[in-house]
Formats: C-alpha cells, sequence, structure tokens
C-alpha cells in the first residue's frame, strides 16, 4: 500500500471517529513524549497501557513498514476500542493490539528497541514489577521514554482542602491529604524507579500546564475529574462527612474563583528517556 492509495472519506462515520481518538488531558503529555522520544527505522516498539490507542497509532503513523509495534493494557474496554482503530487506520508497520498485565506482559527476553508508557506508571498496581518487565523485554540499548503527572499536581486545590479540613477540625486527616497528594512522585522518585531496575536514566525534561474552569463547580463536574481524581479525593475523608466537606471545599473554591476571576489547576509533567 502507498499513501496514494489511502483514503480517509471525510464524511464518513468512521473518519470522524478517528479524529475523535484522543483525550485533551493525554495530548498534553503525549505531545512532550513525541517531540522527544527516538524515531528511527526498524524498531520494534512497545506502547504500554495503550488504552484507545493513543500514543500507539501516532507513533505507528510516524514510523514506516520496516517497523513493528504492540499495544499493552487490562482495560478490555480500551483494548477493544484500540483493535477498532486498527482495522481503519491504514498503518504502513504491523501492530498489534493486545490484552494484558503490565507485570506479566507476553513478550520474549530482549525483545523491544523502544517501550513508552504516556501516564501509565501512577495507575500500575506495581509500578516497580512493570518497571522489571520492561528491562527484560528490552534489547541492550533499547530505550523506555515515559511521562507522568508529579508531585504539585493540582497544587491549587489540594491547599483549598487543607484549609477546610482545618476549618472543619478534622486536622486528623492532613497527613491522609498530603500521602495522596504526593503519591505521583517526582522526578527523583521516578529516576529511582528505573534504576532499582538496572535502567540508567539519560534524560529528564519538566513542563508543566494549566488547566482553567470558571467555577469550582465546574471543576468537580468536569468528566475528568469524575473519573480520574474525585475518587481519591472521596478517599480521603469517611464517607459520613463527605457532603458536608465537598459543599464546603465547593464553595470554597467557587470564592476562590470569583477573586481571581478564574479556578486554575497547575499540572507538573515530566518526561523520562532511560536506556538498557
Amino acid at each position: 500500500m502507498t499513501f496514494l492509495d489511502k483514503n480517509f472519506p471525510i464524511e464518513s462515520p468512521d473518519t470522524v471517529l478517528l479524529f475523535e481518538e484522543l483525550s485533551l488531558w493525554s495530548s498534553y503529555f503525549g505531545k512532550l513524549l513525541l517531540d522527544n522520544v527516538p524515531l528511527r527505522k526498524n524498531m520494534t516498539v512497545l506502547d504500554l497501557g495503550c488504552g484507545p490507542g493513543f500514543p500507539l497509532f501516532e507513533l505507528a503513523n510516524r514510523l514506516d513498514a520496516s517497523s513493528q509495534l504492540f499495544g499493552l493494557d487490562p482495560w478490555q474496554a480500551g483494548v477493544e476500542r484500540a483493535k477498532w482503530k486498527l482495522d481503519h487506520h491504514q498503518l504502513l508497520p504491523k501492530v498489534e493490539v493486545l490484552l494484558g498485565d503490565a507485570t506479566k506482559m507476553p513478550f520474549p527476553d530482549k525483545h523491544f528497541d523502544l517501550i513508552t508508557c504516556n501516564l501509565g506508571i501512577n495507575n500500575f498496581d506495581e509500578p516497580a514489577a512493570a518497571v522489571r518487565e520492561c528491562y527484560r523485554t528490552m534489547k541492550r540499548d533499547g530505550r523506555l521514554c515515559l511521562t507522568t503527572n508529579i508531585e504539585g499536581h493540582f497544587r491549587e486545590f489540594y491547599s483549598v482542602f487543607e484549609t477546610v479540613l482545618k476549618e472543619l477540625g478534622m486536622e486528623d486527616l492532613l497527613p491522609k491529604l498530603k500521602a495522596s497528594e504526593q503519591r505521583r512522585g517526582n522526578d527523583e522518585t521516578v529516576r529511582d524507579l528505573l534504576e532499582e531496575a538496572r535502567f540508567s536514566v539519560v534524560k529528564i525534561i519538566r513542563d508543566k500546564f494549566h488547566l482553567r474552569y470558571a467555577t469550582g463547580t465546574a471543576f468537580f463536574n468536569h468528566f475528568l475529574t469524575v473519573i480520574g481524581f474525585l475518587p481519591g479525593f472521596r478517599s480521603i475523608v469517611a464517607k459520613e462527612d463527605e457532603l458536608k466537606v465537598f459543599a464546603l471545599l465547593e464553595k470554597r473554591l467557587n470564592e476562590q474563583a470569583n477573586w481571581d476571576g478564574e479556578l486554575k489547576m497547575t499540572v507538573p509533567i515530566l518526561y523520562v528517556e532511560a536506556i538498557k
């Protein structure tokens, strides 16, 4: 197949769905990864935690037929969606999407030239085991390139949350709040994680972006907040205290937004590249 043979009818529902494949959240991190990840001919690539297919398919579109790519994820609905996209993307490289566990990868030793992981490391139940599997399946001089959000994530929110807990006399929950804020780690903890698996870290890039909201109410009702962060926020307080805590938290965030003219959340990004 040549590019002259490809056809993506702009009015086709399938073409529209391919355009809608990427969440805005993932795109911030994915752009940093794609701006730095090494690309060349004859690569065997794994996108670990590929979900519905980003950055797997973008990587495949940037490589040629000499390369082979795999996507691996335990999320069945995401894998099924990625397989649908695979049937429609008209890619040059061979691509395979698999349902599987990052700690027990279905690949032989020394198989990959490149492993990418966009926003996956914080979501693994056993990140150290997953990184060891990356090392096992990586060829000599292969690269592991990952992005993650780190400590300082939504720092404006956590500051207001701390104030609310103090206001309600719940200072005993402050260590739990701090642990939630810090659980994403930082560049040093990510470096340690990789080096403990015998990788050598060769590049670290720090960046950040902001998510802006009209009010605290908008922040809490945003799809990303509800699906990605609210369960963690709720775990900090007892079930019977949820309503009063979050009602006051929403009120204080709305006051902050009214004072500043908007509510802005900081999201630090980390790109780390390591070599075997």
